[in-house]
């Protein structure tokens, strides 16, 4: 069972007419972001190419909450378009437009139309980190090996 938090939302003017986030399941994480570019005036990616795409949003999140920014699945299979710094990272803090970093990764322009679903918004508790400062880590058997040194 999920846990219900209260996120305050502004719909900016060049969002209107656009329908809010949802989510498309019960057991959804994800709330879909929507494309708040002209109808007139799409985005197109060509291969390599990435952009900023406005939402038209701005939240509030509740203290000890972010908003993580995500691909979707189907924009990533079928197109190779995917969020470049994914996961991006709304704070709690910002009060300005979600925009979403998009990157075209495959082989064909891409156009982005006004309410096209460009990504999802998963909002999750956040947990600081208190750092203190030592001179030697306890040991672990793993050690320092990474970069696939678990799959031996």
């Amino acid at each position: 069972m999920s846990t219900k938090v209260t996120v305050e939302l502004q719909r900016l003017a060049h969002a209107e007419g656009l329908a809010l986030p949802a989510y498309q399941t019960n057991e959804a994480a994800g709330l879909d972001l929507m494309a708040a570019v002209p109808d007139a005036e799409p985005m197109t990616l060509v291969p390599g190419q990435y952009a900023l795409v406005p939402t038209g949003l701005v939240i509030a999140l509740p203290p000890g909450h972010e908003a993580q920014v995500r691909p979707r699945s189907g924009l990533a299979a079928k197109h190779g378009v995917t969020v470049l710094n994914s996961p991006g990272t709304i704070d709690a803090d910002y009060r300005g437009e979600i925009k979403v970093i998009l990157i075209n990764h495959g082989a064909a322009p891409f156009v982005i139309k006004r309410g096209e679903r460009i990504a999802q918004m998963v909002i999750a508790p956040v947990v600081q980190a208190a750092l203190v400062p030592v001179t030697t880590l306890s040991a672990t058997d793993r050690g320092a090996s990474g970069f696939g040194s678990t799959g031996r």
